[in-house]
């Protein structure tokens, strides 16, 4: 979790305006030694490019690319105003969160913050309350009692993989700060433990932080080591406030629940609430929130590294806000609920990353330029570069009603004028276990070392790339020894990363 000290919160601040807000925050920073002197300058600069304002009363100022060698390190200084802030644009902050960020760290404290802040009742409350300890906790998602929500259920996995569905489930927990990189690598390579009727439990001594549960069902049950698999349950474990919830996994109605319920079953089983009677429609995880007839709907892959945090998604918001059409957005790979494209805490709260799907639906006389217009954006890389992975599905505008799909949406390649050239190594792993966590930690980290962009397939298996950066995707390929691995790298560092990664394969990735 991203270390947030008492002191680094301010209660009951007073400004009269927009400056004079981020200047406390700059110099909160600077005094807290996480800056150096000058990082405000970049901070009003980046407030002139993009408004850095979140939506329900929340601003995060923070500095341009530009003041990023200023940062000694990542830290944050939170301000809050009760009589509020104009921050342009009729919006009033009453919680100013300065950012200061080395390299890309502040993105697990957004993707924290939104899942919080996303709350309009919690947003409130902060903008109030006089406790430090209490608006910390509420700040950094310390419930006092666990509360499993559907953004950690997966239903209808497509796989036969044990590995697979606790690698998705230990990335829900990750995505939500509940657990750290030294939990993910553990619980992935530590066996689970047979519950039940195909249930599976896994967890792991070290990275908890905060109580959590993540639960991931395969489309269809399979075995291993001839015994069953149909679900995993993965926990997070911080403290004896979840041992209720731990002895709900023993009660027999809660595992059929967790075997045969739909999302919304399955997340009041494991809340202790009483289990609602089977949804007679398809929930978001399954299907598409249906569209109204004449409505232009585009579906789009995220094609930047990093994903949508702050500043892609301020591109994003600010090119739907020219159209006048109504429109909407869901993550179809996360089976999100529809949100306005419009409103930069909800493009935020949506945890998009790269290769997700996101799919627009836009109402009104300019709805059809709008889609386009939005997918243009997206295939240029929302003001960052594109990934060398190719979409596994393609962009597409239709009409709804129509016989047949509008113009295609523009690619990478044809929207981007001077496109990286990739750069692509196949090597054969040769220690003997293939890549469980230990090697596939080491290979990560010597892909991190570069400034490139590096995509992974495991051509033996034919899986799609994914990134090599993330361990949770590289141990999810399943590579044993013989498995010949596909590398493809863009970025200035690209045949660098190329060649130091053939090396530590060929060294035995530390066995």
């Amino acid at each position: 979790m991203f270390n947030l000290p008492e002191s680094n919160i301010h209660l009951a601040a007073s400004a009269e305006n927009k400056q004079q807000a981020i200047e406390l925050a700059a110099n909160a920073l600077e005094q807290a030694g996480y800056v150096e002197s000058g990082y405000l300058q970049g901070m009003l600069g980046r407030e002139q490019q993009t408004s850095t304002f979140l939506g329900n009363g929340i601003a995060i100022p923070h500095g341009t690319l530009e003041t990023r060698g200023m940062v000694k390190n990542t830290g944050v200084q939170i301000f809050q105003f009760p009589q509020g802030i104009e921050w342009g644009e009729g919006n009033i902050a009453y919680v100013v969160i300065g950012i200061a960020a080395r390299s890309d760290e502040h993105l697990a404290l957004l993707r924290q913050l939104t899942h919080v802040l996303g709350d309009e009742d919690t947003a409130a409350k902060l903008a109030t309350l006089t406790d430090v300890k209490k608006f910390r906790a509420i700040l950094m998602g310390e419930a006092e009692e666990l509360n499993v929500t559907a953004d950690n259920i997966s239903l209808d996995v497509d796989t036969s993989s044990l590995l697979t569905l606790i690698a998705i489930n230990a990335g829900k927990l990750e995505q939500q700060s509940a657990v750290n990189n030294q939990y993910v690598s553990e619980v992935i390579s530590n066996p689970a433990l047979p519950l039940t009727q195909g249930l599976w439990v896994t967890d792991a001594a070290v990275g908890n932080q905060k109580n959590a549960i993540a639960f991931s069902r395969a489309k269809q049950a399979f075995n291993l080591n001839n015994k069953a698999v149909h679900g995993v349950v993965t926990v997070a474990y911080a403290n004896d406030q979840i041992n209720d919830a731990l002895t709900r996994l023993l009660d027999a109605k809660v595992q059929q629940t967790l075997l045969n319920g739909d999302s919304a079953q399955i997340v009041a089983a494991l809340n202790g609430a009483p289990v609602p009677e089977a949804a007679t429609a398809p929930t978001q995880t399954e299907a598409s929130a249906p569209v109204a007839g004449g409505s232009v709907v585009g579906t789009f892959t995220i094609r930047n590294e990093h994903g949508l945090h702050a500043r892609p998604s301020a591109i994003l918001v600010n090119e739907v806000k020219k159209f006048g059409a109504k429109i909407n957005v869901e993550n179809l790979t996360r089976g999100s609920a529809p949100v306005s494209a419009k409103s930069l805490m909800k493009i935020v709260a949506l945890g998009v990353t790269q290769g997700h799907r996101l799919r627009f639906v836009a109402e009104g006389d300019d709805a059809q330029a709008a889609i386009e217009a939005i997918g243009k954006v997206i295939a240029a890389g929302l003001g960052e570069g594109v990934s060398a992975v190719p979409p596994s599905e393609p962009d597409t505008i239709e009409v709804v009603g129509q016989p047949a799909p509008a113009a295609a949406a523009p690619s990478s390649e044809s929207a981007v004028e001077n496109p990286n050239e990739s750069v692509e190594g196949i090597f054969e792993v040769k220690n003997e276990h293939g890549l469980h966590a230990r090697p596939a930690a080491i290979l990560v980290n010597e892909v991190k070392k570069y400034n490139a962009n590096v995509a992974v397939q495991n051509l033996t298996r034919e899986s799609q790339l994914v990134s090599a950066k993330s361990l949770m995707k590289v141990v999810a390929l399943g590579v044993v020894k013989g498995h010949r691995l596909r590398f493809v790298a863009t970025g200035e560092q690209a045949q660098q990363a190329i060649d130091g990664i053939g090396a530590a394969i060929n060294a035995g990735l530390g066995e």
